[in-house]
């Protein structure tokens, strides 16, 4: 593994454990320590992910003209000053401003992350190194939100302002990384002489529409999993913690495995199995209406290991197939561009739950749905992609 491979897992890893020292509590520090009443801060949250939405665009731009590198120290610099932000809040407007500045920085992270997972691979297949990225970004995250557990247990409310404070520090250590050991990449075509524009690219949005009803499953089990388990079932209040910290174990370990085990399969044909266990995993869900109460947690804890199932081994594929189909002279732009099916799942999900107020069973169907569209789509829409892009992993 090369050196810039290496300082990249680093990177994230850090980045990664002071997102999840941070972004687990930010309603609660908003509400608690700066005083914010609940809807007003839960706006304010909404609003800076909804500016996030303006950011692929020039994320892609700033790709394509001046590398992925620059791209994702830029964003780990404004999300260290939004947090900061948070910092130095006092009241609504405040908050307002962290929350733009946060989601903007996490947006175009986001949006610049698989070219640069891309650059840094080299000439190769990218479903491994973006198995490799992802299992150290869930081992970080999972981390991070355990240290903020032992931070409030220790510390009570200051435990708040030392985990946006590590937080900031996290950012930049990742960002000082990044531009020690990552080297400058190359520049790709000036934005005049590319004329393959992702809007005139069907089966590319095709592919971002499919990928978003996915991305949609995985914003949903991480708000929707609190709300269906406490609200509805009204279960122990450590079983959401439970199940997440078994998601992170399971993901953190075992993407290169998963990997390995359906290394015959098409990309296509992996996504469209990760969709289905994603189905299955919503049908298994609302099954728990049905069960004894004395089984729930067990019942709960073993349907989580087929969403883990499915997020192993769709996720690596989508992102290696959205690199693979994007024309090299517009790698950028299309890359960002991918990034909007996990980004407005990500604005979807909050009302996808707050259905459960109308029904216990109707956001699974609703979700369960949409993994069964994109396992119905993705079979259509393989043929229309590059033969290259598709083709099961070679090396």
């Amino acid at each position: 593994m090369t050196r810039s491979r290496v300082a990249m897992l680093l990177a994230m890893g850090i980045d990664n454990f002071g997102s999840g020292l941070f972004l687990p509590l930010a309603l609660l520090y908003v509400t608690r320590v700066i005083g914010v009443p609940l809807v007003e801060a839960g706006t304010a949250v909404t609003l800076g992910t909804t500016a996030g939405l303006l950011m692929p665009p020039l994320a892609g731009r700033l790709v394509d003209r001046a590398g992925p590198r620059t791209g994702v120290l830029a964003a780990q610099l404004l999300q260290a000053a939004g947090i900061s932000a948070y910092l130095f809040a006092h009241g609504i407007g405040g908050v307002v401003v962290a929350a733009i500045m946060l989601g903007a920085g996490q947006q175009l992270f986001y949006s610049c992350l698989f070219a640069l997972i891309s650059e840094v691979a080299g000439d190769v297949p990218k479903d491994r190194p973006f198995a490799e990225v992802g299992m150290v970004r869930a081992g970080g995250f999972g981390l991070g939100g355990l240290m903020s557990s032992v931070l409030l247990t220790w510390f009570g409310d200051r435990g708040y302002g030392i985990a946006l404070v590590v937080d900031v520090l996290t950012f930049l250590a990742a960002a000082g990384i990044v531009a020690a050991f990552i080297p400058p990449g190359r520049r790709f075509a000036p934005v005049a002489r590319v004329r393959s524009g992702v809007l005139r690219n069907r089966p590319y949005l095709m592919l971002i529409l499919l990928s978003g009803l996915f991305g949609l499953s995985l914003d949903f089990f991480l708000i929707g999993t609190p709300v269906f388990v406490l609200d509805r079932l009204h279960a122990p209040t450590w079983l959401p913690g439970a199940i997440l910290f078994l998601l992170t174990v399971l993901t953190s370990a075992g993407g290169t495995v998963a990997l390995r085990l359906t290394r015959g399969l098409s990309r296509i044909s992996a996504m469209r199995a990760g969709s289905a266990l994603f189905a299955a995993w919503c049908l298994a869900s609302v099954g728990v209406l049905l069960v004894p109460k004395s089984w729930q947690v067990p019942y709960l804890l073993a349907a989580t290991l087929v969403f883990a199932a499915g997020d192993l081994v769709f996720g690596p594929r989508s992102g290696a197939l959205a690199e693979a189909a994007a024309p090299a002279e517009a790698k950028g732009r299309y890359l960002a561009a991918f990034q909007y099916a996990f980004t407005v799942a990500q604005v979807l999900a909050p009302a996808i739950v707050s259905l459960f107020s109308v029904a216990a069973w109707l956001p699974w169907v609703l979700v369960g749905g949409c993994a069964c569209l994109a396992a119905l789509g993705l079979g259509r829409l393989g043929p229309r992609l590059p033969a290259a892009a598709v083709a099961p992993i070679q090396s």
